[in-house]
């Protein structure tokens, strides 16, 4: 049976386009859809439970992408030629996804849901990431499942300028704004992206232009909706309610979670008021209630707690902590607190810390990235850790976590662009969070920039970061500045910028409530920028400026570029030279060709300057190449019957022949009648001899001719066994008188 496909358009405005179509594939799914741009083509499913586990009260969903190498024409690495666990792109890819698609669904919704995005044909014009959104939403929308409103994302950056949605990676390359934006018809959900250093208007600029796109793409889900025709919202068990209930505890625990907020405690002592509260609720109740309605009753707490929290701020403009909505928690910094490391520093903004440290390596320390869209190397690169004793909790270990991937991934982005084009080394940045309360990535920020500074990484300019909240009731609103922990979960918008004095250079944004305003997006990025630039005061008060040298302990490296021709010698038979000096100057060598001039690049890292001048000096014998009608300094290191080897004392290893012709003018019958070994003297150079087809470097050619001289016939082999040229004898004396010829 043939199926029955159907297909909506979105014009990009262009000449390119994308198509969604549904019909065709995978339709035992809940939805099914595959979305296509040029030669790229995902397929994005979802599939939800028809009912909720047993004591589950969240939503279980999963969002998966994976692009699949047979996209490419490409095989996976690795022995076993198949995909394995998601790469760090791709989990990226599905935590943008995630962030945007969850609070869409009803918050009594409690079913396993699970989306699943695969690339399954790629093109080179095309990233595909930025399509992921689109299709999650879409397979969605065409479901039963209960969902808000469609959504899409796009990537907008701007190239010379100009604003465009979706562009290549060649785009993205030479662009100065590259951001990923998801949302809905009528609100921004979520912003992610890097910057080099723009104005807080040009971002929300961009965030509007793509937001215009975005608006046609829900649009054209709406209208393939309508032509497959979409089921009936399924009916679901929502979540118990008890308005008599939560009326009952609101009046029990409003007040007392407002004055306990009021107090302006830290993180454990509020936690324990808190606590202490709630069980305080919990005994009014007997056994029986609390065994029916518990679950109840501790939903009801945790509504009268957030609503406590939040009016304290909008009617006072007083944080948990004590602070006024635009005050920074204090701050101490220190840099090279670590011994033995190549740099490190100590970042502390209330009860959040960072340690940081930095390790200069070789390219070979690069970080490959391998997927079946893109192929090459970072060389500066960052890892976000976070242990559970940072939040005081104990845990058990499974590995990095997604959160740990995407918030290492912010912070590298806000670095990279401070990072010079030109530095020498491949840099590892690691961020362990010693403790947490809120904003460990921008912690991760500001000590990953002392950090570099510490380690002689010369950064254009130092970068620092602030994670700013939102509390509104509709009509009213407070921007915060350097939320806490509980800020962030009890707020409508988590919103982390980072950026040096001149202008952002990364964000990431989470925005929890419909149709935030761009007035107040403005405002929260100019609060956010009074906030960023007192946080890079006290870090160039701790360090002002990259240390002039990387520490005594810490690799230096050097770089020389060498003609193609030599990379050979320079590596030896089997690798044996480049081993052998490598073990001799206590250097790592690593040589690169450049794939346009095929020259070597060759980079020389080692502690010791000695050891890194040994390999310098052994690159010039290498590589040196005499020129013709030049005079050199040589050493005699060998005698030898018919002459001298010699070697040039500005490349020791080049050695050539000092012919026993070449010595002096008059003739010389033995070589050491002129030279001796561990003599030095001019020689000049000739290039190659025609007869001998080998070097030719003469003595005699710079001392002065000898008064009277006569250059003496050569020699004629002939000569001395009384033939001439014709093997005629001519030896006179010896032959009898010449007859007459007869008449």
């Amino acid at each position: 049976m043939i199926p029955k496909v159907h297909t909506e358009i979105i014009d990009l405005g262009d000449g390119r386009t994308i198509s969604i179509e549904t019909g065709k594939l995978a339709k035992q799914a809940d939805g099914s859809v595959v979305v296509k741009m040029g030669n790229a083509m995902l397929l994005a499913t979802v599939v939800s439970a028809r009912t909720a586990n047993p004591g589950v009260d969240f939503l279980p969903l999963t969002v998966d992408y994976r692009e699949k190498f047979a996209a490419a024409g490409r095989y996976p690495g690795g022995f076993f030629k198949r995909e394995a666990r998601p790469s760090t792109e791709e989990i990226l890819t599905m935590r943008l996804v995630d962030r945007v698609l969850r609070p869409l669904f009803p918050k009594d919704y409690h079913a396993e849901t699970q989306v699943m995005i695969q690339l399954m044909s790629h093109d080179d014009d095309v990233m595909p990431d930025a399509l992921a959104g689109l299709a999650a939403s879409a397979c969605i929308a065409i479901s039963d499942l209960p969902f808000e409103t469609p959504i899409s994302e796009v990537r907008v950056a701007r190239v010379d300028g100009e604003l465009v949605i979706n562009p290549t990676r060649e785009q993205v390359e030479i662009a100065d704004i590259d951001m990923m934006v998801g949302a809905s018809a009528d609100s921004v959900m979520m912003v992610e992206g890097e910057m080099e250093e723009v104005s807080e208007e040009e971002m929300a600029e961009a965030i509007k232009f793509a937001h215009e796109a975005i608006k046609v793409q829900c649009a054209a889900q709406v209208a393939l909706a309508e032509k497959v025709g979409k089921p009936e919202v399924r009916e679901y068990e929502g979540a118990d309610e008890d308005e008599e209930l939560a009326q009952k505890i609101h009046e029990m625990a409003y007040q007392k979670n407002y004055d306990i907020a009021k107090r302006g405690t830290s993180k454990q002592e509020r936690g324990e008021a808190f606590s202490e509260l709630k069980e305080e609720v919990l005994a009014s109740f007997s056994e029986e209630e609390l065994e029916e309605k518990g679950e109840l009753i501790s939903k009801y707490f945790s509504k009268a707690h957030k609503e406590a929290v939040r009016n304290l701020t909008l009617n006072e403009g007083i944080r948990l902590d004590g602070r006024k909505t635009t005050d920074i928690r204090p701050i101490w910094c220190e840099v090279d607190y670590l011994p033995s490391t190549h740099g490190s520093s100590i970042f502390t903004r209330g009860e959040t810390q960072a340690l940081a440290t930095v390790t200069l390596g070789t390219s070979r320390e690069a970080n490959v990235v391998d997927l079946a869209t893109y192929q090459g190397e970072e060389t500066f690169y960052l890892h976000y850790n976070f242990p559970p004793f940072s939040t005081g909790e104990a845990r058990p270990l499974r590995g990095t976590s997604r959160r740990e991937i995407g918030h290492g991934n912010l912070a590298q982005r806000a670095l990279k662009p401070m990072v010079p084009e030109d530095c020498p080394y491949t840099v590892r940045v690691v961020s362990e969070v010693l403790e947490s309360n809120g904003s460990s990535s921008m912690a991760t920020v500001c000590a990953g920039t002392m950090a570099l500074m510490d380690a002689g990484v010369q950064l254009k300019k130092p970068v620092s970061g602030i994670a700013m909240g939102l509390i509104s009731d509709g009509d009213n609103y407070a921007v915060l500045s350097d939320i806490l922990g509980d800020e962030d979960h009890l707020g409508d918008m988590d919103f982390k910028v980072t950026g040096t004095s001149d202008g952002i250079t990364a964000c990431q944004m989470d925005i929890k409530i419909k149709g935030l305003s761009y007035e107040i997006l403005v405002k929260a990025l100019q609060q956010a920028r009074d906030g960023r630039l007192h946080i890079l005061e006290k870090l160039t008060d701790t360090i002002a400026a990259p240390n002039a040298d990387v520490k005594a302990h810490a690799p230096k490296m050097v770089t020389r570029t060498i003609p193609g021709e030599y990379i050979g010698a320079l590596i030896g038979p089997g690798g044996k030279v480049i081993q052998e000096l490598q073990k001799e100057t206590k250097t790592t060598i690593v040589i690169n060709e450049d794939p346009v001039t095929e020259e070597g690049i060759v980079e020389i890292l080692g502690t010791d300057q000695e050891g890194i001048d040994a390999v310098l000096a052994k690159i010039d014998a290498i590589t040196f190449k005499p020129e013709r009608g030049s005079v050199y300094e040589v050493k005699v290191i060998k005698l030898l019957d018919f002459g001298a080897v010699v070697e040039y004392t500005e490349a020791p290893g080049n050695e050539v022949l000092l012919h026993v012709s070449e010595l002096a003018w008059e003739r010389t019958n033995n070589v050491t009648d002129v030279v001796n070994i561990g003599d030095v003297l001019d020689v000049k150079y000739f290039g190659i001899d025609p007869k001998t087809r080998k070097e030719k470097v003469s003595r005699k050619a710079l001392l002065e001719k000898p008064e009277g001289w006569v250059a003496r016939p050569p020699r004629d082999n002939n000569r001395g066994n009384g033939r001439d040229k014709r093997g005629r004898d001519h030896r006179r004396d010896d032959r009898k008188p010449r007859e007459a010829k007869s008449e």
